[in-house]
């Protein structure tokens, strides 16, 4: 049932776009780049602008927040709940968090109008943008040091032999699910220097979920996992695991920690309003605590700091445009089935 229902989810939201009509008709739009047609990019920074028909501008009297479900859900609206009733008493509007099931609902839930803000990992954020109309405009950090930043590691139980990522030669490895960056596309773009070519050295296996991999790994299921490293601190904080029984062997270069992400047609004295009181904001302890340090939300420039993660789904094989996006959700829903099949 519910696995019919996700499907239904889709459904509807994929009839929504196709009603949808170009609020730039093509002979107007001077610019897009690697944005759907219902969007255009004039001014140049890689988001849609904003509707240049006023009555497209929109003003709900709630907003629906979502997020990227690629960790345990009811511990992240848990963790994001003093956020929402920040924004319900600042802003002055009702806040409610919007369910979705798959990384591809959230995309289209953005695009058909269904939420106006969304916290995205670093692997929808892309997607969002092009294909949803999503402008990032923050993410956590701190005044003195700026952007908080995360990192892909491969996680193996610390009583196997495994030293390096070659060493997983013929391994049972798992990957998060196929829109994540650390959990899918940046091993896929940054194994192969290390000797270990995704699909060819190894089948990879999807969780989908960061917590499924580490879990995965300490139960056997797995014999590595390629992870977030914030999302297994968060894990280790709340007791899921002991600090002892897992081993890293391999560590990426620094990943912008996500986005929070706004609908690009909000009614401009609106999207102010939820900015500022964004900006306002002051992470509760354990909130902090969760993403080791970051005390407030700070600026994020997409253009600037998403060139690495678009450089990795480059050099991964995926494209950001429709045509990569409608891939990525045939191989969720795929996915999905496999898994909702097993548990039969």
């Amino acid at each position: 049932m519910k696995a019919r229902h996700r499907v239904n989810q889709l459904k509807f939201a994929a009839i929504l776009i196709m009603f949808c009509t170009s609020a730039w008709p093509q002979d107007t739009c001077k610019h897009r780049g690697d944005l759907d047609s219902l969007f255009c990019d004039d001014d140049g920074n890689m988001t849609a602008d904003a509707p240049r028909d006023p009555k497209k501008l929109k003003n709900p009297a709630a907003l629906m927040l979502s997020y990227s479900p690629q960790e345990d859900s009811v511990v992240y609206e848990k963790l994001w709940t003093p956020y929402v009733d920040h924004l319900k008493s600042c802003v002055g509007k009702p806040v409610r968090f919007l369910p979705v099931y798959s990384s591809a609902a959230t995309v289209e839930a953005m695009r058909s109008g269904r939420i106006q803000l969304s916290l995205l990992s670093a692997g929808d954020t892309p997607f969002a943008v092009n294909i949803g109309g999503a402008i990032p405009i923050a993410t956590h950090g701190t005044d003195k040091d700026g952007i908080a930043a995360y990192h892909l590691i491969v996680v193996v139980k610390k009583s196997s032999p495994f030293k390096t990522l070659a060493d997983l030669k013929g391994k049972r490895v798992a990957h998060v699910s196929p829109s994540s960056n650390s959990g899918n596309l940046a091993p896929r773009a940054l194994f192969p220097k290390e000797g270990l070519v995704p699909d060819k050295d190894y089948k990879v296996l999807y969780s989908g979920k960061h917590d499924n991999s580490v879990s995965g790994v300490i139960n056997g299921d797995y014999d590595a996992g390629a992870v977030a490293d914030d999302v297994l601190i968060r894990m280790l904080q709340r007791g899921a695991l002991k600090p002892d029984e897992l081993r890293v062997i391999f560590k990426s270069q620094p990943f912008p920690a996500g986005s929070l992400a706004v609908a690009h047609d909000l009614e401009p004295v609106l999207k102010k309003k939820i900015i500022d009181c964004t900006f306002a904001f002051r992470f509760p302890a354990d909130l902090s605590a969760a993403f080791r340090g970051p005390d407030r939300f700070v600026p994020l420039n997409y253009k600037v700091d998403y060139a690495s993660v678009r450089n990795v789904a480059e050099a991964s094989g995926e494209s950001l445009n429709r045509s990569g996006f409608e891939a990525r959700k045939a191989r969720e829903l795929e996915l999905e089935k496999k898994r909702d099949a097993a548990k039969k």
